[in-house]
Parts: structure tokens; C-alpha cells; sequence
């Protein structure tokens, strides 16, 4: 998780809320990347130095490289920081997108086309495969897309995020205590969760606006009235949702724009129960390996893996978790042959992880696996997607999908729109929302 650090969007929004933050600590390192055949990790450390001599350790020559994206993440941090509505749709929002400007700003613009691999080109490490293979397995879990593909300045930020004064925590008791705090926040101020309801339709029509409810415990239609109605669904299932928009050029045109993406990602995970001895002495929170480096990133052929640490909340004493997720198209997973996929996948999962973690039948308590049918069912997302819209350059920032949509009244947040996936973008995409519709009400 990120954004708990004072001033970042979690401490600024709990502050708000008037709700103690989770107990986290950081983590450090962020991450321990093993590349193919390598014993020995690229430890991604929180302290700027510390990492600067990781990187420079790991691949030499790299400096320049580094320099750059550093230079960008600083000055793209401190526009974030100001608050901007980014993509603008009216005028209030082009205002406060403009008052978020500043002359350091400047130093971004020529670099707004590029993507990561056009910044390794020019500064001369595009031909350094151990370096394009660490951005690419790291950019996949930010960005979905490689180095080829993700848009520069949302790279930049993404690798830098994790290094002080910003940083990555780790939670005690995991990332439902984040779910268990913002319920507090909702039931302080008013709010009411309904759980094991599914919103089956959001109704434009000229007589009312409504949203259509189905109550899954007594199998039933809820139809309620809205002034607003504010979104956390990929913009795909949003789409769907939609009944009866007044017709008219923007919505069409985004209609049309939402059917073109690219699909995003499945994933497939493997949540295993073990015991302590099972962990390596020393092991990092969160890891990520690549097996076969003539093969994809993902199909099980890279697992990004969170391991709980002694006294966290997750596990027993003298026990641990370990959560190990890939990347995965979802279209297979919704045809024949579900159950043999699904125990292929299992099975190879394991078999990776015990080159690292010592997985012997006796240390596996508990296993389970769940695969984009299963997030399908539980989260009601478009084929089960975990991820939002890629961020390529054609998709990013100002050519990105916005908080505010063409229907009247109905706001989208979370991983689909502006800055992107990850609990620290989703949030400052709800308080962009929050904004606009405090300002439409003015």
C-alpha cells in the first residue's frame, strides 16, 4: 500500500475523515526482483542512496537513465501533490488543472509522448537486456504494459514511489484492515455499506434517475432514486450499466472509445497457509521472480509474491502466508476445460515457488488458488480484469479517461481513469470526484 506517509493521499484522507490510519510499517526493500537463473535479487530499497548504489551495482552505465526518470518523477510528484483535475472536461476542471502548473512543471512536457523504452534509447542502455527485462517485469505490475509500451512519465513514477520520503507499507493484519477502516470512515459520517448487493443497471431516463438493486440474500429488485452516482467498476462494466443516456456526440464517442481498449489483465493466485520454517531466513515481504526469460511476463511464468512476516496478523504463530499472483489472459478461463487449467496452473505455481521457498507436503497447511473466473464472481468485474486501463501513452494523463463521464451525474473512480491503478491512484481518483461534485453544487 501506498500514501501513508504524512502528506500522502491515505494520511491526507483519513485526516479528513477523522479516522486513525492502519498500522503499517514500510517496506523495505520494496521488493527483492530474481531475474532468470540469478540467486542473488535486485533489492529495490526505500533509501534513495542505498538504492542509487543497488541500480548502479546491478546495471552500470545506467546512471543517466536513472537521472532522467528522477528528474521526472520529482516534478510530476509535486503537480500530483497540487491536486489536478487531469483529464479536463469543463472548464472548472481545465482551472484547476492550470492553477496546478508550475514552471518545473515545463520540464515533463517534451517527454509526454515517450514511452519508457524511448527514454532507454536515449540514453543509450536500450540494448541492456538484464536492465529492459527488471523495468519490464516491474512495470507490469504498475502499468500492465512493458517498456515498449508504458507511457515515461507514468514509469517514472511508478518506479520511484517506493524510495523516501514516499514509500510502501506493509499493513498489520493485511490489506482488509484498509477495507475495515474506510467502513469506520463511511459509518462515522452517515454512509450506510450494503454487502451481497449487485447494482444491475444505472437508469438515465428523462422521468427519474434511478439504479436498479439486486439484494442476493432475499433475491429481490431494489429501485432507488440518485443525485449522484459515483462508480468504483472498470469503465467496461460501466458501459454496461448505463440504460437510456441522452443521446449525444461525447457519450457515443466515449462509448466507442471504451469498446476499442485493450482488454486488461487477468490474474491467476495461489494463497498458501504454511509453516514458518517453510519462509528463507531473511526473506523480503514481497518478491517478484521470471523463469523462462524466451517466454512471457506472466502465464505463470512470472509470480509477484507478498510473504507474511512473523506477527502481522496474517497467520498463526509459528505459521505463514505466502500469496503468489501472475498475470493472465482471462479468455481461456471462461471456456471448456476450466478444472484441468486451473490444477495445471496450481501445480506449476508450486513448482516455481519451491525453487525459492521449501513448499515439501508437510509445510503446505492450507491452498486454495483463485483464477479470473473467480474474481469474476466475487468482485462482478468484467471477466474477472485486476487491473484497469493500461497506461500507454495513448491512455495516460491527458489522453486518459476522466473522473467525470459523459452521463449526467455518474462519476467513475478507481484503476480505469487518472493516475492509474493501485491503492494511492484510486484514491486521489475518488477525491478528484469528490471535488468536482462538491463543485457542482456550488
Amino acid at each position: 500500500m501506498a500514501g501513508l506517509e504524512p502528506g500522502g493521499i491515505h494520511h491526507r484522507i483519513f485526516k479528513e475523515l477523522g479516522v486513525e490510519l492502519p498500522e503499517a510499517t514500510f517496506c523495505d526493500p520494496a521488493c527483492a526482483v530474481f531475474l532468470p537463473g540469478e540467486s542473488e535479487p535486485i533489492n529495490v530499497w526505500r533509501d534513495r542512496q542505498k538504492w542509487q548504489a543497488e541500480r548502479l551495482r546491478q546495471f552500470p552505465g545506467s546512471e543517466k537513465f536513472w537521472a532522467l526518470l528522477q528528474t521526472l518523477f520529482d516534478a510530476s510528484w509535486k503537480f500530483q501533490a497540487r491536486d489536478p483535475v487531469v483529464p479536463p472536461r469543463n472548464i472548472w476542471d481545465m482551472t484547476k488543472l492550470v492553477q496546478a502548473l508550475r514552471i518545473d512543471t515545463l520540464v515533463t512536457v517534451p517527454f509526454t509522448l515517450m514511452t519508457m523504452l524511448d527514454a532507454m534509447k536515449l540514453c543509450g542502455v536500450a540494448n541492456d537486456l538484464r536492465l529492459k527485462t527488471f523495468l519490464d517485469l516491474q512495470l507490469k505490475l504498475y502499468s500492465q504494459v512493458d517498456t515498449s509500451e508504458t507511457a515515461l512519465l507514468y514509469g517514472a513514477t511508478a518506479l520511484a514511489v517506493s524510495q523516501m520520503p514516499q514509500g510502501l507499507f506493509h499493513l498489520q493484519g493485511s490489506m482488509q484492515t484498509l477495507s475495515e477502516k474506510l467502513i469506520e470512515a463511511l459509518e462515522k459520517h452517515g454512509g450506510k455499506l450494503l454487502i451481497r448487493h449487485h447494482v444491475k443497471e444505472i437508469n438515465l431516463g428523462e422521468d427519474k434517475s434511478k439504479l436498479t438493486v439486486f439484494n442476493q440474500r432475499k433475491s429481490d429488485i431494489i429501485e432507488e432514486k440518485f443525485d449522484h452516482v459515483v462508480a468504483n467498476t472498470t469503465v467496461q462494466d460501466l458501459i454496461k450499466l448505463v440504460e437510456n443516456p441522452p443521446p449525444s456526440i461525447f457519450s457515443q464517442s466515449y462509448q466507442n472509445r471504451v469498446e476499442n481498449l485493450t482488454d486488461p489483465s487477468g490474474a491467476f493466485v495461489i494463497y498458501l497457509g504454511v509453516k514458518r520454517e517453510a519462509i528463507p531466513e531473511d526473506c523480503s515481504p514481497h518478491l517478484q521472480f521470471l523463469y523462462d526469460p524466451k517466454k512471457e511476463i506472466g502465464e505463470n511464468n512470472s509470480l509477484f509474491v507478498s510473504v507474511s512476516k512473523t506477527n502481522d496478523g496474517r497467520a498463526p504463530e509459528g505459521f505463514a502466508t505466502i500469496i503468489a499472483s501472475s498475470f493472465v489472459d482471462a479468455d481461456p478461463w471462461f471456456e471448456e476445460g476450466y478444472e484441468a487449467r486451473k490444477e495445471k496452473y496450481t501445480k506449476e505455481a508450486i513448482a516455481h515457488l519451491s525453487s525459492y521457498f521449501d513448499l515439501s507436503p508437510e509445510n503446505i497447511i492450507v491452498q486454495e488458488a483463485g483464477t479470473p473466473r473467480t474474481f469474476a464472481r466475487y468482485t462482478a468485474r468484467k471477466k474477472g480484469f485486476v487491473g484497469g486501463v493500461g497506461q500507454r501513452v495513448s491512455t495516460f494523463a491527458p489522453f486518459g479517461l476522466a473522473t467525470r463521464t459523459p452521463f449526467k451525474h455518474v462519476w467513475l473512480v478507481g484503476d480505469s481513469v487518472h493516475p492509474g491503478e493501485g491503492t494511492a491512484g484510486v484514491s486521489y481518483s475518488a477525491l478528484t470526484a469528490i471535488r468536482q461534485i462538491e463543485a457542482s453544487q456550488k
